[in-house]
């Protein structure tokens, strides 16, 4: 399983870490390297197991699942952190979308269709559900970063396309032949000149703006 995404679970619940592991075990594709069952475990066993997506639970005990994807972030931690949860209210999505979550699924979820958003955000998607990417982009205000894309340069254009498209910098970089650090920069132009926080909103903007890659 040299090639298999490995999976790194974050939940509270032992049962509900026995059920994941469970199904997701049987995945030709997915390897299950470790559990956590709260935050600050999941953080050190993320920069020790290295995973490519981590399971987050949003509400646990001590340091929750924001906090924790913060302290990812920070960290610098490359793996793809896609949230499992039974909370659906906005108060509970958005500040999770904001502090670096790839994708947001409800406990609930086929494990079919689990697997398979797995899947996606490994691949580079922002994988968010019509009514997660509408109250986002509601909680922003409908106005914001409006009418400023014609500030953004043809290269920029094609920065922030490839953003929409899940691409990470290193992605990118090759795609325009570019350097990291030049795609970096252009990245944070694109922030500054539409006055967006992060990668997601600027994913949001682009796909609302009819820009892709």
């Amino acid at each position: 399983m040299a090639d298999a995404i490995k999976v790194l679970l974050v939940d509270d619940h032992q049962v509900v870490r026995r059920g994941l592991r469970t199904f997701l075990e049987v995945q030709d594709d997915i390897e299950v390297v470790g559990e956590a069952s709260d935050g600050a475990e999941g953080v050190a066993r993320a920069e020790e197991l290295k995973p490519d997506v981590v399971l987050m639970d949003v509400k646990m005990p001590g340091m929750d699942g924001v906090e924790a994807l913060r302290k990812l972030r920070e960290l610098d931690n490359p793996a793809r952190v896609l949230v499992v949860t039974s909370f659906t209210e906005q108060r509970t999505v958005i500040p999770a979308l904001r502090a670096g979550a790839a994708g947001y699924v409800y406990k609930d979820v086929d494990p079919d269709a689990l697997a398979g958003a797995i899947r996606s955000v490994h691949a580079g998607h922002i994988l968010l559900q019509p009514e997660v990417a509408g109250a986002l982009l509601s909680q922003e205000g409908t106005h914001y970063g409006q009418g400023r894309g014609g500030s953004l340069t043809e290269r920029e254009r094609e920065v922030l396309g490839l953003i929409a498209d899940g691409r990470s910098n290193r992605e990118i970089a090759r795609a325009l032949v570019l350097s990291e650090k030049t795609v970096k920069t252009h990245v944070s132009n694109i922030l500054m000149k539409l006055d967006l926080s992060d990668r997601t909103q600027a994913a949001l903007w682009a796909v609302r703006h009819g820009v892709t890659g």
